[in-house]
């Protein structure tokens, strides 16, 4: 399985975007990727070596949020029951994925529910 070029761009825009975060740090649980704040994963961004769709995972706790991240073709629950907890897992190769500036935006979110107030405080500041 190859993955898009157009995904990939997505992908990295993403990973970017979560690893400038304040006190955010990448690690590979599990052989994939994910990016973590207080040692604490706030997204999930799967493999880019074509292995398995490429998509990214996201805890979102505002309501409208949750509920538009699922409207996202391909998307769902998260695995593993992540999913009672709020956590939405969205394919990037599916027609229509949403673009990477919506994606920053619930990474951004999922970081906020994640990140300690002070790191939050240091966002907000920026």
């Amino acid at each position: 399985m190859t993955v898009s070029q157009n995904a990939l761009k997505k992908w990295q825009k993403v990973r970017g975007f979560a690893l400038a975060l304040p006190g955010a740090e990448e690690e590979f649980p599990w052989g994939e990727t994910v990016a973590k704040v207080n040692k604490k994963v706030f997204v999930f961004l799967g493999l880019d070596d074509g292995s398995y769709p490429l998509g990214v995972t996201v805890k979102l706790k505002d309501e409208a949020a949750h509920a538009h991240a699922l409207t996202s073709p391909g998307a769902e629950p998260a695995g593993y029951g992540l999913g009672r907890a709020g956590w939405v897992r969205v394919p990037l190769e599916e027609r229509g994925a949403p673009a990477a500036e919506l994606l920053c935006d619930w990474v951004e979110e999922s970081y906020r529910v994640i990140a300690p107030k002070r790191l939050i405080s240091e966002l907000d500041r920026r």
